[in-house]
């Protein structure tokens, strides 16, 4: 288990994290979301004892990292997958990270062939892909079988079937009772991985909930709706907080009312409708609406304006 209690990170005049409270649970997925510069890295830092907090705490396993006598027995972590001696090959450099808490060297040699390792285990780093040196910082993350595990964008670079394999393992890990701490900026992913999610925006917690229970509460209700009469019945739903867009000749997608209100309106008006279909909420549209406000960073696209095109065609 990780606990924070008025975790705080100040760099001189700029509060990087700003007294977050969180608790991620052993025996689930627990995705952790944020924009650019909303704090995740800061916090992730902490959590691991590479920065120090101003204020506040944070344990792993009921203790801050720096006390426990065998930390990579009690929590693993990708946050960084360049962070290797680029001179030395997979199996070196994960036997050397072993040496320092007696792990024996067939634990080495199982990170390694759970990973997808083995064809490459003797071959430079300095030669790896971006997906080969995703593999090895989890590996390397594996490598104390701890209870706790922290990934920080671990489908960096790897292909459909490597994403599909970190899905399967990080849930494997949580049924087995640890404790998964996963970020990621690719929404659809962490829809098909997390239990649960904590969201930070501006160095604060923004949402701390199921995952199922974000997308419900944030995400605005949409039915596509077929109909010979598409322009008659946008007129009869228009209202406060109703919109309907034509997406083809005889197809809707009516936002901000549900289904049974929509088939009683065609019904008072005569229009006659063949598909009546409820529209899930994406986690994307959940998140970008409990995140508007804590964006730091804009980019253009976001307002709707043209993004101005580079020299030289990039």
């Amino acid at each position: 288990m990780i606990e924070a209690q008025g975790l705080t990170k100040v760099y001189g005049d700029k509060t990087a994290v700003d007294s977050v409270n969180f608790t991620v649970q052993a025996g689930r997925v627990t995705g952790f979301l944020g924009p650019n510069g909303a704090g995740k890295s800061t916090t992730m830092r902490m959590i691991m004892g590479l920065d120090r907090p101003t204020a506040g705490t944070v344990t792993v396993n009921g203790e801050p990292f720096a006390r426990h006598a065998a930390p990579l027995r009690e929590i693993g972590a990708l946050l960084d997958a360049k962070a290797v001696h680029t001179g030395r090959s997979a199996y070196n450099h994960l036997l050397a990270m072993a040496a320092t808490h007696s792990i024996p060297k067939k634990r080495v040699r199982e990170v390694i062939e759970i990973t997808g390792l083995a064809d490459v285990a003797n071959k430079k780093v300095k030669g790896f892909s971006l997906g080969m040196g995703q593999r090895l910082g989890i590996a390397a993350a594996l490598l104390g079988n701890p209870q706790t595990i922290i990934l920080d964008e671990p489908v960096n670079g790897l292909d459909p079937e490597g994403v599909v394999w970190v899905r399967t393992m990080v849930r494997y890990l949580a049924s087995e009772g640890r404790t998964v701490f996963l970020s990621s900026h690719l929404m659809s992913e962490m829809a098909l991985t997390a239990d649960h999610l904590i969201v930070i925006g501006r160095g604060r917690i923004i949402a701390d909930a199921p995952i199922k229970d974000i997308i419900n509460g944030k995400g605005q209700s949409r039915t596509r709706v077929r109909t010979d009469q598409p322009d008659r019945l946008m007129n009869a739903l228009a209202g406060d907080c109703v919109s309907a867009e034509l997406q083809d000749r005889e197809l809707l997608e009516v936002k901000g009312t549900d289904p049974r209100r929509i088939a009683q309106t065609a019904l008072e008006h005569q229009v006659l409708i063949y598909e009546l279909t409820p529209l899930q909420a994406s986690l994307e549209e959940a998140y970008m609406e409990l995140t508007k406000d804590a964006v730091e960073y804009h980019s253009l696209t976001t307002t709707g304006a043209p993004v101005p095109a580079q020299p030289g065609g990039k």
